[in-house]
């Protein structure tokens, strides 16, 4: 009778316990995370942890509304993963790995959903990190500057290879993929099921009928290297915009004369202009404008930037004239044909690339208005070889540019048969512009790959000297 009192006393109190424990579930309360577990029972205590390639250790609670803080360390090479919502395959990745701009996906990437290429955090620098799940939302900042904020859709497109990267609930995990990677001081706060991000106001991307989403889920790098802040889109903007759409943004302005919107004029400006972005999450840019950029900035200067490109749309004539090509008012025959007109074009177009250091050719095969109905006509297989001849030589990317719909997909493909690499650019006039449509078509029509894309840490232009070749 004793014994049959004592179980029932076991059996309520452990129902009392379990009853409190459910109440007193503290929301809105940043916990310090000091245990971790792996797969085969071992367990660490503290608020610190190295992580090592192929482990991984579980936070020891489930979670679906959260926030996570933290500090991280890389070394060189290193990288690893925060998985969450995750059974150790399940649920989203979160990466850590930081070094150069080399295509592969940076320090706060939510892995093949929004990809990143340029980490804000340095190798042998702690940086912090926090990973906000509220609702659909998940957001990422990295050293304070949020860098993904990404909105699950009702119907999110999925490959086979990513099914189970979906929002639910489940544990917190960080996994080591190469290297050591450095964690402490690591918070968690629990919110409530109904939780959402107030400033999530952008609405969802229809997944099933988005071209962006597909090539995220291929790890296909997408970035629009040719974005400029003009005609009403300003840095903020164009930081909403990168994030919603899922599209890496390379901003830049214009460095020399001729050109629309802001025009850097000479080194203190150029200077003043890369303090002022440096810190934003975007790729960091700048376009030689004119012909006489060469002379006005110094290449120390133009080498703080991640990349430099340039255009033949300002040509020196016939009769040496500057000439904005795509000015109709500034486009002189007189008294050649237009087939001696496109073959002084692109002797100015070899001339260019040359002769100025850039890393990509943009607005590329660009021809006056009244000749682009002729574009096939005018770009010969001769006039093609000539321009692919220097590209080759000079280690130029050749930018599919998706405001222009150029170059056509035949000199595509003649390129990427000769090796030449390639970049996305969109060269846009306002704020109301796409999202890389041509370009998504190209990879498509020609069988572009990730190997067939051109990254900064490819530049060789600090190597090529500065030749000054046009005199007025």
């Amino acid at each position: 009778m004793i014994m049959k009192n004592f179980l029932s006393f076991l059996l309520v109190t452990a129902c009392f316990c379990t009853i409190v424990l459910e109440s007193c579930t503290q929301y809105g309360v940043a916990e310090p995370i000091d245990t971790f577990n792996d797969m085969q029972g071992n367990s660490i205590q503290s608020n610190g942890i190295t992580v090592n390639p192929d482990t991984t250790w579980f936070v020891p609670n489930e979670y679906r509304n959260f926030v996570l803080t933290g500090e991280a360390y890389t070394q060189p090479h290193s990288e690893a993963a925060i998985l969450f919502h995750t059974d150790g395959t399940s649920g989203y990745a979160l990466a850590i790995h930081n070094g150069a701009i080399d295509g592969t996906h940076k320090t706060g990437s939510l892995v093949a959903i929004r990809n990143l290429y340029r980490s804000l955090a340095e190798d042998n620098e702690w940086f912090n990190f926090k990973l906000s799940v509220q609702g659909h939302n998940i957001s990422v900042c990295i050293n304070g500057t949020e860098v993904v904020c990404y909105t699950e859709p009702d119907k999110p497109y999925r490959t086979q290879a990513y099914a189970q990267r979906l929002l639910g609930s489940g544990r917190i995990a960080l996994q080591g993929i190469k290297g050591k990677v450095k964690f402490r001081n690591l918070y968690v706060t629990r919110f409530k099921d109904n939780t959402i991000n107030a400033s999530d106001t952008l609405p969802a991307v229809n997944e099933q009928a988005d071209g962006i989403i597909r090539l995220q889920q291929q790890n296909f790098p997408v970035i629009d290297y040719h974005v400029h802040l003009k005609g009403g889109l300003t840095k903020e903007l164009a930081h909403a915009m990168s994030m919603n759409y899922g599209i890496n943004y390379g901003v830049a302005p214009n460095a020399g004369e001729g050109g629309v919107g802001r025009m850097l004029a000479n080194d203190r400006e150029v200077y003043a202009y890369f303090d002022e972005v440096k810190d934003m999450p975007f790729l960091r840019g700048v376009q030689g404008e004119g012909r006489k950029w060469t002379s006005t900035f110094s290449q120390e200067a133009l080498g703080v930037f991640d990349y430099l490109f340039t255009d033949a749309m300002t040509i020196v004539d016939h009769k040496g004239r500057l000439s904005r090509i795509y000015r109709p008012e500034e486009v002189h025959y007189d008294g050649i044909t237009k087939e001696e007109y496109m073959d002084h074009l692109v002797d100015q177009t070899v001339k260019i690339l040359t002769n100025e250091p850039a890393d990509i050719y943009a607005n590329p095969t660009y021809l006056p208005e009244d000749m682009q109905a002729d574009y096939d006509r005018y770009w010969s297989d001769e006039h093609i070889d000539r321009v692919l001849d220097v590209l080759e030589q000079q280690h130029i990317a050749l930018e599919i540019n998706a405001r222009y719909q150029i170059p056509s997909f035949d000199i595509i493909r003649r390129a990427k048969a000769r090796g030449i690499k390639f970049t996305f650019g969109t060269n846009n006039v306002d704020a109301d512009f796409g999202r890389l449509e041509y370009c998504v078509k190209a990879v498509e029509a020609c069988g572009l790959t990730a190997d067939d894309m051109w990254f900064p840490s490819m530049s060789i232009r600090r190597s090529r000297p500065t030749v000054i070749y046009n005199r007025w």
